[in-house]
């Protein structure tokens, strides 16, 4: 993931500045990647490097497939016990285990989650 430096890092111009000196802006966001466009001191865009942009996308893309594969690999979870609970010996181990009312034998206890 690239490293982008945060809004209030960027090189500033004024809006006034980049109407007026388009060319010497586009210079400035060449050499330095990108720059903050302001009006009355508050930001109101960033123009980018065409490289900047691409990495920018590159990023967030990367970040978006990251997150699909967890959850995926959350909704394969998800199935895989669901279908455990789905199993025919699945109700008669719960309706055994409420009947037990807290008394579970050495051979049945518990086992923590594989997260444990």
């Amino acid at each position: 993931m690239s490293a982008l430096p945060s809004i209030d890092h960027l090189p500033r111009e004024n809006a006034s500045r980049v109407k007026n000196q388009w060319a010497d802006v586009v210079r400035e966001v060449q050499a330095k990647g990108s720059v903050a466009v302001t009006k009355h001191a508050r930001v109101e865009l960033v123009l980018l490097t065409p490289d900047a942009y691409t990495a920018l996308l590159h990023d967030a893309q990367a970040a978006q497939q990251q997150a699909q594969a967890q959850l995926e690999a959350l909704n394969a979870r998800f199935d895989a016990q669901l279908h455990r609970l789905q199993a025919p010996q699945a109700s008669q181990a719960l309706t055994d285990l409420f009947a037990a009312q807290g008394q579970l034998d050495a051979a049945h206890r518990p086992v923590a989650g594989g997260g444990f």
